[in-house]
């Protein structure tokens, strides 16, 4: 089963990546502006720097819009990849760019370099540049938590870098101001390296998520919530990966052989519920197995259920009989079964207990109609109802706190609350139920079947 819950806020996303297309723009145009003015290359290569961070803030912007598309036939698990193929083409695009500012370095320092003017406006002009970036900086992270998008991350990783950057080529100038020419290529060189790890972490990361790479704080963080639920629910497989903002949870549980479908269910429930907890959003779909039978009577159990038609199974015994088990149960199928399939069912059902139960020599089955819903009244007798009372609490040697007479079909029916003491264990409680029911029935013969309830003391 599947849950899914409410995804990022794609909107207020894509809006902050306007902002820093808008700024992204400025850059280019103060960098490109004074670079060229001033002949230094650190300017003109951060100018380069700043289009390939525009480039990346339209790709973002793009991404997010494609990654805000529900999930469709084609897109079961959404859009939100995207966003990460968004990020490995930028990544591209900046180590293609980092190696040509790094070629056009190397040759001004082998050869000639050309004048760089060092006038006091490219200063001003590199203050405005930092600041700007610092803002721009502190935006994009405050986005990437607030909108859990993997996308402003990424651009948040660019602008600090362009940061570093302007404030290298800062320094650069400083030493060319100073007589130092070859200050301005090393500030490219300087700008190059960041730019080339920078770029170089962005791809790894987003290759891994394209890859379905688990993310080890999160799987951890996984593992530890479901070991809370052992013994009753076993993990047999969790497997979790990322796509934009959304994460997915694979799970595979086993629950005791015996479980009924309900329980199936609510276990599936416990598990979801338990990892939705510890990672908020998380879209999880689980996979119920039962867990491996042990005993003679659970792999009957388990054999039994998996046949086809059978809706119930009850009454079931074990009896050792000259050293060899034996096994005899009651099979209920739907009452318009024929007497043909179901006779087959209960071949199926002998064949898969000696299968899975070797140790089981013999094994009889009884077959019964599902039960429908019967129509009844209450009846009213005050002496009969006296009598299987004190019937009851002779059997069970404990105190009968009421008698219900019940008339259906087949007769009057019996309904018995028995208290005995809390502490007692369950197969005497059983015992003296059995008992209380037989010894009823024999004081009033007259009852079709009587049912014993018991209540701790």
């Amino acid at each position: 089963m599947t849950a899914t819950h409410e995804g990022p806020d794609r909107g207020g996303a894509a809006r902050t990546a306007l902002v820093s297309i808008a700024a992204a723009v400025v850059l280019i145009a103060i960098k490109l502006i004074a670079g060229i003015a001033s002949g230094s290359l650190a300017l003109i290569s951060e100018a380069l720097h700043s289009g390939t961070d525009l480039v990346a803030g339209l790709l973002a912007f793009l991404a997010l819009r494609v990654a805000g598309r529900p999930p469709d036939d084609d897109h079961p698990y959404g859009h939100g990849k995207a966003e990460h193929l968004s990020a490995l083409l930028e990544g591209a695009i900046l180590v293609g760019a980092s190696m040509v500012i790094v070629f056009e370095a190397v040759t001004r320092l082998v050869g000639d370099s050309s004048a760089v003017s060092t006038a006091w406006w490219i200063y001003v002009v590199l203050g405005i540049v930092i600041a700007i970036d610092a803002l721009r900086v502190v935006a994009s992270r405050r986005g990437a938590r607030r909108h859990n998008s993997a996308a402003l991350a990424a651009g948040a990783v660019h602008f600090a870098g362009d940061l570093a950057g302007t404030i290298a080529v800062t320094v650069g100038l400083i030493l060319v101001d100073n007589g130092y020419a070859w200050g301005d290529p090393v500030a490219a060189i300087a700008v190059a390296v960041l730019v080339l790890v920078a770029a170089g972490r962005l791809m790894r990361r987003n290759a891994d998520i394209l890859l379905d790479a688990a993310p080890p704080t999160e799987l951890a963080r996984a593992e530890a919530a479901l070991a809370r639920l052992a013994p009753a629910i076993e993990t047999r497989r969790l497997r979790l990966r990322t796509a934009g903002a959304q994460s997915f949870a694979d799970v595979v549980v086993a629950v005791a052989p015996e479980s009924a479908l309900s329980q199936a269910h609510e276990a599936a429930d416990t598990v979801e519920a338990v990892l939705v907890e510890e990672l908020p959003g998380i879209d999880v779909t689980v996979h119920v197995e039962p867990a491996a039978a042990q005993s003679t009577y659970e792999r009957v159990l388990v054999a039994a259920q998996a046949v086809p038609g059978v809706r119930e199974i009850h009454n079931v015994r074990l009896v050792q009989v000259a050293g060899q088990t034996e096994v005899s149960l009651h099979l209920m199928l739907p009452a318009d079964t024929s007497l043909s399939d179901a006779h087959e069912a209960a071949d199926q059902v002998e064949a898969r207990i000696r299968a899975q139960a070797p140790e089981v020599a013999a094994v009889i089955t009884h077959i019964e109609p599902l039960q429908q819903t019967a129509s009844g009244r209450p009846a009213a007798s005050d002496d009969l109802a006296v009598v299987i009372a004190n019937a009851a609490a002779d059997g069970a040697n404990g105190a009968v706190t009421d008698v219900r007479l019940v008339e259906v079909e087949q007769g009057l029916v019996a309904y018995v609350a028995v208290t005995l003491p809390g502490d007692l264990p369950l197969a005497e409680a059983h015992v003296r139920a059995g008992r209380a029911r037989r010894l009823a029935r024999a004081a009033a013969p007259e009852i079709a079947d009587v049912f014993v309830h018991t209540e701790s003391a």
